[in-house]
C-alpha cells in the first residue's frame, strides 16, 4: 500500500554501508598482495578510496587480528589469515557488527504480541539468508574474480538486478 500523502514511507531496508564497502575493498587489495603488504596509501590509491577512511577500516581489521601492521620503510598491512579463510562476512562484522540485528538487538532474543510473533522467524531467516551468501564469499575469491557458482545463482533469480 503507498503511504498517505505527507507521510514518510519507513521501510527495513539491507544496506551496504561505505564503511563495509570500503573495507571490503581494502581487504581484497590486502589479498591480491598476500602475503606481502600494501601501504593504506597504495590501497586507498588503487580503489579510489578517501585514505583518513582507509586507515581506520585498516586499524579495525589490525584491532580484530585480521591484518597485521608494520612501521618503516617495508612497513604497510598484511592480512594475517590466508586469503580463502577469510569471509566477507567477517570483514562486515569487524567493521559494522552483527550481520542482522533488529533494532540494535539479536532478533532471536526479541519478543512480540501474539499477532506479529512470527516476524521473529522473518528476522531470523533474514539473517540466516545474509549468511548464506557472505559467509561463503572469500577474499580469495573477490582477489580472482571467481564467486561461487552457488552465489552467483542468487544473482539469476527473477528481479535480482531490480532494485525494489
Amino acid at each position: 500500500m503507498p503511504p498517505r500523502p505527507g507521510r514518510v514511507r519507513e521501510a527495513w531496508a539491507v544496506r551496504v554501508t561505505a564503511r563495509v564497502d570500503y573495507a571490503v575493498r581494502s581487504a581484497t587489495e590486502l589479498a591480491l598482495a598476500y602475503p606481502a603488504s600494501l601501504t593504506a596509501d597504495t590501497i586507498a590509491a588503487r580503489q579510489g578510496l578517501p585514505l583518513a577512511f582507509t586507515k581506520q577500516i585498516l586499524s579495525a581489521m589490525r584491532r580484530a587480528s585480521l591484518v597485521q601492521s608494520q612501521r618503516g620503510g617495508e612497513g604497510g598491512y598484511r592480512l594475517l589469515p590466508s586469503p580463502d579463510q577469510v569471509s566477507v562476512a567477517d570483514i562486515v562484522r569487524v567493521v559494522e557488527g552483527p550481520l542482522a540485528d533488529v533494532r540494535g538487538e539479536a532478533p532471536e532474543t526479541l519478543e512480540y504480541p501474539e499477532a506479529t510473533r512470527s516476524l521473529r522467524t522473518v528476522w531470523i531467516a533474514t539473517r540466516a539468508s545474509m549468511r548464506a551468501v557472505l559467509e561463503n564469499v572469500t577474499l580469495a575469491d573477490l582477489a580472482t574474480g571467481e564467486v561461487p557458482e552457488h552465489i552467483q545463482a542468487f544473482t539469476e533469480q527473477s528481479g535480482a538486478w531490480e532494485r525494489r
